[in-house]
């Protein structure tokens, strides 16, 4: 095992402590973008409107360890039937600020501690200098695939990365760091598996988190009861719980408690300080810790099916946009209403549902007396390079959930209609325009009628519109018609877009009609739903 490196006598340690330090952004509830501790942000929570950040990922990654935070001080309701009124427990969150403040002084919160690093593995120390690379690699949408530049330039690149902004990169990286290969390699250092980079917990799979009117109200309602024991925090690979080694994959280490799983090390990081202590100018990352996940640590996870008919907990896709699965939410909390009694590791969606109901819908046009927006985030990855970070808002309140079902499954249903059609009218102008095509040629003939891409872009617009309205009570069926009209209307404008490439010649003619004729004739199928026939369902 390598040893822990050790000061050079006399030399003044850098020293960064993001318990005092200014390191989260802020929005507060008069929208002035300020810079807080965590100490601050716990105590002020409920003066602040959300964290803010360049990725939603980020984001998340800073609402992560501030509920471990929480639960690691013991700041939790004290079971779900108490977790409704406990929500709107201003000032609740204050205890956990002031437990952070008062940690002993055994307790290290350094980011730069030579011995017990914050979130850091102190035993790549010896390899730091050698194997490192520029803070580049510790910001997941930099990195790449480490062949950006084929000599690794971008990675080693001096400029370094303030202390604030690589802390937060450091916490999203334990959090959603994708599957791949580490540009360390694992001869040289603590073992062959380090470079084997694991998808850490939140890598392959939506993360939903429900968002309050402040800071405060968001943190307790994603703080669940805790039935057994909270668990440690994470704060150092050498402190604490005993650690994987390098020299093969590990079986999943049981979690402790909620403050363990929010605050996990999925990868192995150290970061290496200017002599100021105000910023890191290299870095190494590798393989980090790997966990043996339940049901009761998915607690916000809502599930879809497969092609291959599997059901997994809703996943990111580049090509399928998360609100196409909005249902899914809304279905999760209607389901849970209906289950039996509640219990102390209740999932979100139960919990939401401890809500009282309200018996009808809010009046035409009102604000429903409690809203909230269940933010869905997760990252899309190919191995080790992030292709884009996908998010949704999408409104809940108490006992309408089965209307903001109907709206969602109905409104979703209606676009896949509307942009299958759009596939067949691109198809028929290819047969029009390209009567004897090479085979190789047919798809790109195709792509160059074919309107989905415009279609799924401009849906979500209106689909936002449609759950809102459904929201502040608007019939939903007249909001299904509105829906149904604007997106058909829309897409027949984006298909004629397509085709005005065409030659203005009697072919070119006769494709246009021929892929119009189509698209008008699908929506005007018995299958189509009916809200695109004009119709109620």
């Amino acid at each position: 095992m390598a040893e822990l490196a050790t000061p050079r006598p006399g030399a003044i340690r850098p020293r960064w402590d993001p318990r005092q330090a200014p390191c989260i952004p802020a929005l507060t509830l008069d929208d002035r973008l300020v810079e807080l501790s965590l100490v601050d942000i716990l105590h002020d929570a409920d003066g602040l409107r959300t964290v803010e950040g360049p990725t939603p990922g980020e984001k998340v990654a800073v609402i992560e360890f501030l509920l471990a935070i929480c639960y690691a001080a013991g700041v939790y309701p004290a079971s779900a039937a108490e977790w409704p009124a406990w929500v709107d427990e201003e000032h609740a969150l204050q205890p956990a600020a002031t437990w952070l403040a008062q940690r002993p002084e055994g307790e290290v919160w350094d980011l730069f501690d030579p011995a017990r690093p914050l979130g850091q593995n102190a035993l790549l120390a010896p390899f730091l200098d050698e194997h490192g690379a520029g803070p580049a690699q510790l910001v997941i949408e930099r990195v790449g695939d480490y062949n950006q530049f084929f000599d690794h330039h971008h990675l080693e690149h001096s400029r370094p990365l303030p202390a604030a902004q690589a802390f937060r990169a450091m916490l999203t990286q334990h959090v959603y760091g994708p599957a791949g290969r580490a540009r360390i390699s694992g001869k040289a250092t603590l073992g062959a598996t380090l470079t084997n980079l694991a998808a850490t917990r939140l890598g392959t799979r939506i993360r939903v988190v429900a968002l309050g009117a402040t800071l405060g109200e968001t943190l307790r309602l994603n703080l669940a009861p805790v039935s057994g024991p909270p668990g440690e925090m994470n704060l150092s690979w050498t402190t604490g719980k005993e650690r994987r080694g390098f020299t093969s994959k590990p079986a999943g280490r049981t979690v402790s408690g909620p403050a363990d799983l929010h605050s996990y090390l999925g990868r192995s990081v150290l970061l290496r300080p200017t002599p100021d202590g105000d910023a890191v100018d290299r870095v190494l990352v590798g393989a980090g810790e790997l966990l043996a996940l339940g049901e009761e640590h998915l607690q916000d996870a809502v599930y879809a099916t497969k092609v291959d008919g599997t059901v997994k907990p809703l996943w990111a896709s580049a090509t399928r946009a998360v609100w196409r699965e909005a249902h899914a939410l809304y279905a999760a909390v209607d389901k849970a209403r209906s289950s039996g009694p509640v219990n102390d590791g209740a999932t979100l969606y139960r919990r939401l549902a401890l809500f009282p109901a309200e018996d009808v819908a809010p009046e035409r046009g009102q604000q429903p007396a409690r809203r909230i927006e269940l933010w869905t985030v997760g990252l899309v990855a190919k191995q080790t390079t992030a292709i884009a970070w996908v998010d949704g808002t999408f409104p809940f309140a108490p006992g309408l959930e089965a209307r903001l079902y109907h709206a969602s499954f109905r409104g979703s249903e209606i676009a896949e209609f509307v942009a299958a059609a759009l596939y067949k009218a691109a198809y028929a102008a290819w047969t029009v325009a390209y009567p004897n095509p090479k085979p190789t040629d047919k798809p790109g003939q195709i792509d160059r009628f074919d309107a989905r891409g415009q279609h799924w872009a401009a849906t979500r617009e209106p689909f936002d519109l449609l759950m809102d309205d459904t929201t502040i009570g608007e019939p939903v069926q007249e909001c299904l018609l509105d829906f149904a009209a604007t997106v058909s209307a829309a897409a027949r404008r984006f298909l004629t877009e397509c085709l005005d490439s065409l030659p203005r010649n009697s072919q070119g003619a006769k494709t246009r009609a021929a892929a119009l004729r189509r698209f008008d004739d699908e929506l005007a199928l018995s299958k189509a739903p009916a809200e695109l026939r004009g119709e109620r369902a």
